[in-house]
């Protein structure tokens, strides 16, 4: 499958203002050249030690053999059956590799006591895990370990018989896998997590799950020429400056819809949207990617400011202000990663940096340290509590009231992002929401599952154009888990995790408003219904 990237209207506009100097700077052929000055003084430190995924193709094989004879292994001692612990660009990647092949991975990227659950309850003895993470300190992968550790011990199964350890050469979480004894793939250190999908944390866990890791590395080495070179036919410089296309005085679009329609890929917009927003939205800038479905509300709405990104199987034309993308898998990680390095330099921020992602894990840590006390609710309607942050909602006496405050804060260009603290695998109908919000407000909606989200887009929602309103959905839950060998439990760190974000966007300021339900699905129904 051939890689395309066809402008149209708006698009091409952006196309034919941008990539001529794209061409002209050699812009292409540096960034595979590992050149860390295109993106200015101030991200040349972080840039020069981030530019290995440009060589991830070629520089990932010699990890293939490896990961296919421990799945033989695997599969000789019965075990079938993989999950994954891991959060953002250790996550994301591997769940569109493993649902585009069609093969079963569990994606553990929560700290939901119940998801946690769900995760444990199958079957042990055909269970391997793989814990994924570049330093080994993401508190939530720390405690997933944790509590696989201790559930294979008690079900009499050496756990260094079944944790894979993925993570960089040198961490900490490197040093304590080789003392205890741990199974170890290191990934290349030059990779930042949200460009790492084409090294050991995209390949060991889908290559165990069953993909085809050998084919998605060659589909990417066989687009890089094409993705090198100055030309302005490159895709990478045409989608890079559709990206860029930015408000900046001249009624350019700053949000992409990315839109999968009759491609084979699944889930590439959730991949995608972390690899944007994290790269781009800092400095008060940024491109929101909002994910999409071919009959979402703003696809026929076409609000003024979204440019529409659609993946399709074979990119031939495209039609109003939008780009049409096709080409295989491992192509289109490429492909995006380029495009979004590209865009990076013309909104002139640093793509490698996530200045803003931190300061919500701070905050989080410090309620989790100190055993804050969230704050009593403004007002309790029916099982529902209310909360709120840089947002008056005194007036309201129920939930429909709230949230029409909340909508009464949007501006022309505003957003609405959806920040479910919930269950995925339990209440996925959470994620109705999205078109229900969109509707009601005529406004670009993003939804995001937490605390995964937290790891991705929340830079953008910190760091990013202040045009956003957040509603977070938190589960009230009476069932808990303890994290083995820690002082908190699962529940406590995913609400400390809720109410640290609130606290960092409520202090910007940014509008928030917070609602735990005490019965989750009719509770979700009820909101669901006001809005409707």
């Amino acid at each position: 499958m051939s890689l395309k990237v066809v402008a149209a209207g708006a698009a091409a506009t952006a196309v034919a203002e941008f990539v001529p100097q794209l061409v002209a700077d050699k812009v292409a052929s540096r960034l595979f050249a590992k050149d860390f000055t295109l993106w200015g003084k101030d991200a040349e430190a972080e840039s020069s030690i981030r530019l290995g995924w440009t060589s991830s193709a070629v520089d990932s094989a010699p990890l293939v053999s490896g990961i296919l004879e421990l799945r033989e292994e695997f599969a000789s001692l019965g075990v079938n059956r993989f999950v994954l612990c891991g959060m953002g660009g250790s996550s994301l990647a591997p769940e569109v590799i493993t649902l585009t092949a069609g093969v079963e991975l569990v994606v553990l990227d929560s700290t939901d006591p119940d998801q946690v659950n769900a995760a444990l309850s199958g079957d042990l003895a055909r269970t391997a895990i793989v814990v994924s993470s570049k330093s080994g300190s993401t508190v939530e992968t720390d405690s997933q370990k944790r509590i696989f550790e201790q559930a294979f011990t008690q079900a009499g199964i050496p756990a260094t018989e079944r944790i894979v350890i993925v993570t960089d050469p040198g961490s900490p979480m490197e040093a304590a896998a080789t003392t205890d004894g741990y199974r170890i793939f290191n990934a290349d250190p030059t990779v930042g997590g949200r460009y790492s999908a084409l090294t050991a944390f995209g390949l060991v866990p889908s290559g165990l799950a069953g993909a085809d890791i050998a084919t998605l590395l060659a589909e990417a080495h066989e687009v890089a020429e094409l993705l090198a070179s100055d030309s302005a036919e490159n895709p990478g410089l045409v989608l890079g400056a559709a990206l860029a296309h930015t408000a900046g005085g001249n009624g350019y679009r700053d949000k992409v819809g990315i839109v999968l329609d009759g491609t084979s890929i699944v889930g590439l917009g959730d991949w995608a949207e972390q690899l944007i927003a994290e790269s781009t939205g800092k400095l008060g800038v940024g491109v929101l990617p909002v994910v999409l479905a071919p009959n979402s509300p703003e696809v026929s709405a076409k609000p003024a400011d979204l440019l529409l990104a659609r993946v399709v199987a074979e990119a031939t034309s495209s039609q109003g202000d939008e780009i049409t993308i096709s080409g295989s898998l491992g192509a289109q990680f490429l492909l995006w990663e380029v495009a979004t390095a590209v865009a990076s330099r013309l909104l002139q921020v640093n793509p490698f940096d996530q200045p803003d992602v931190e300061s919500a894990k701070i905050a989080a840590r410090a309620m989790l340290n100190e055993r804050a006390e969230i704050a009593a609710p403004t007002f309790v309607d029916g099982s529902v509590e209310v909360r709120s942050s840089s947002l008056d909602v005194s007036a309201a006496n129920d939930v429909a009231q709230a949230l029409k405050l909340l909508l009464d804060q949007l501006d022309t260009d505003g957003y609405v992002s959806i920040h479910a603290y919930l269950d995925r695998t339990s209440v996925p109908e959470a994620y109705e929401l999205r078109d229900v919000f969109a509707n009601a407000s005529g406004r670009p909606t993003t939804f995001g599952w937490a605390p995964r989200f937290l790891h991705s887009t929340g830079q953008y929602h910190k760091g990013g154009p202040k045009q956003g309103v957040y509603l977070q959905l938190v589960a009230k839950g009476e069932a808990d888990l303890p994290v083995p060998g820690r002082d908190f439990t699962f529940g406590e760190l995913i609400a400390s995790q809720a109410a640290g974000d609130a606290s960092v966007l409520g202090a910007l300021p940014r509008p928030v408003l917070t609602l735990t339900l005490g019965d989750v699905a009719n509770d979700l129904a009820a909101i669901k219904a006001a809005l409707s």
